[in-house]
């Protein structure tokens, strides 16, 4: 079956996509002008202006804020630290509500510093987040637990799988009610055989978020060669069919972290690809 395009006015650019040549406010007013109505920023740009001062410029520029990244890295082997770490999670959700933000995006976090305690450092995020929960929704900020690809279990994220993230989801939010849900980033889950199966689990209510790019062959760096929309593996038309299944109505946003690459190019030049590509590859 032939899965028509995608609509256009549902392109989001997270920020990392152009992060080496732009400022904030240069991927604001870059989506602007190209027409692209969403923008997810990362914290680290959002401190270049502030949450106030990039909310207002969001607002004055017609886009809607998807998501912001990123919370969560809260596995950390002493009290200090796992308190540090809630710490810098309320700011963000602080930063998020500020923002307008759909969602702030959650990674997990890996093994503490010279743990191998797997399965402690999973309670730990199980903990961290349900220290969280209860003011994220006070403020009206969803959590979206995003699982990344196995490879980065040791150092960035105990969390891989989408069942392992909708389990936290369930424990923690049982009766769905909207505070706390998955981000889909295809490059992370793409290759998992129960991919469609998690999906429909997450429903409309646990589908926060949807992140977009590609997985090249050969890979030549495990987390800056991310692919553009088309120049890899990932079957994007159908997982985008399955989300869409699934009651998702929600933006799709281009994600790259390219050093070699699109980190190189000029950001309008990415902008226009962006857009191409989403409608010929998505």
């Amino acid at each position: 079956m032939k899965i028509p395009p995608p609509d256009s006015g549902l392109l989001s650019l997270n920020t990392a996509t152009v992060r080496e040549k732009w400022s904030l406010r240069e991927v604001i007013q870059g989506c602007a002008r190209h027409g692209i109505r969403g923008i997810s920023p990362w914290r680290d740009k959002l401190a270049e202006v502030g949450a106030k001062e990039a909310a207002k410029l969001i607002r004055d520029h017609g886009l809607k804020v998807t998501g912001l990244c990123r919370g969560g890295m809260f596995p950390v082997a002493d009290r200090k630290g796992r308190q540090a770490a809630l710490d810098d999670n309320l700011r963000a959700v602080e930063e998020a509500a500020t923002l307008g933000a759909r969602c702030l995006v959650l990674v997990a976090g890996g093994l503490p510093a010279g743990s191998k305690d797997l399965a402690g450092a999973r309670e730990m995020v199980r903990d961290g987040l349900g220290e969280l929960l209860d003011r994220a929704r006070a403020a009206g900020v969803p959590l979206a637990i995003e699982p990344l690809h196995p490879m980065y279990c040791a150092d960035r994220a105990c969390i891989n799988t989408l069942a392992q993230a909708l389990d936290l989801c369930d424990q923690l939010d049982s009766g769905k009610g909207g505070a706390l849900g998955v981000a889909v980033d295809v490059y992370h889950i793409w290759w998992d055989p129960q991919l469609r199966q998690g999906i429909e689990r997450a429903g409309d209510k646990r589908l926060l978020a949807f992140h977009i790019c590609d997985w090249l062959v050969p890979t030549t760096d495990l987390l800056n060669d991310r692919g553009m929309m088309g120049d890899g593996v990932i079957d994007l038309p159908r997982i985008r069919s399955w989300m869409e299944a699934a009651g998702y109505r929600g933006f799709h946003e281009v994600e790259i972290f390219s050093a070699k690459n699109w980190w190189k190019r000029e950001p309008d030049d990415v902008l226009s690809v962006v857009k191409r590509r989403h409608q010929e590859c998505c």
